[in-house]
């Protein structure tokens, strides 16, 4: 563990920081059926006292070193695009496991690659964990997309309970040594 803040980066297109108590009516809104269908811990409907929940959660998390949860946002203009999560695991404190999700609107365009790539190595290095895994739906091209731009590898295939729907889920594990990272050119931490 670091002791350090949580991290603070700057790609191209986007500013990534801690999420906030600012970030849960626009988490809210951004939570739409399309959105949630890929995310196993995400239900609908996804209120903004939820997203405060959720958000209060994370925070202290992050401040015990346990998760990391960043809003990707706009460079330019600052508005919340979705959230990237990092959480050490309960089986081994040095995996953490990855998930992520843009707005519907936001998607399509690269953005979590430029995000992930760009997070993944300081994330690593914050919760000082040796492994990051990410799991998806066998049918989620996008989300293996980012996994495969961050450098993770196909792993296995398992089951998982997806509380967002109450039901068993199956599952493709991707997973990257953090000495396998490398950051982005072009990225600034803060």
């Amino acid at each position: 563990m670091t002791g350090q803040p949580p991290p603070t980066l700057d790609t191209p297109r986007l500013h990534l920081r801690p999420v906030g108590p600012e970030d849960a009516e626009a988490t809210g809104a951004l939570m739409t059926p399309a959105v949630s269908r890929w995310l196993a811990s995400w239900p609908l409907p996804f209120t903004v006292a939820m997203a405060r929940e959720r958000i209060a959660l994370s925070r202290s998390l992050a401040e015990a070193e346990q998760a990391l949860s960043v809003a990707v946002t706009a460079r330019g203009t600052g508005d919340l695009l979705g959230w990237i999560m990092l959480h050490r695991t309960r089986d081994d404190p040095r995996v953490a496991t990855l998930g992520y999700w843009l707005g519907e609107a936001h998607q399509r365009r690269g953005l979590l690659r430029e995000a992930a790539t760009a997070l993944l190595p300081v994330a690593a290095a914050w919760l000082d964990v040796d492994r990051i895994e990410a799991s998806a739906h066998p049918d989620n091209d996008g989300s293996f997309a980012v996994m495969r731009a961050c450098g993770m590898t196909f792993r296995r295939e398992t089951v998982i309970h997806a509380p967002a729907r109450n039901r068993d889920e199956t599952v493709h594990i991707y997973a990257i040594e953090r000495d396998a990272l490398t950051p982005p050119s072009g990225t600034a931490r803060r």
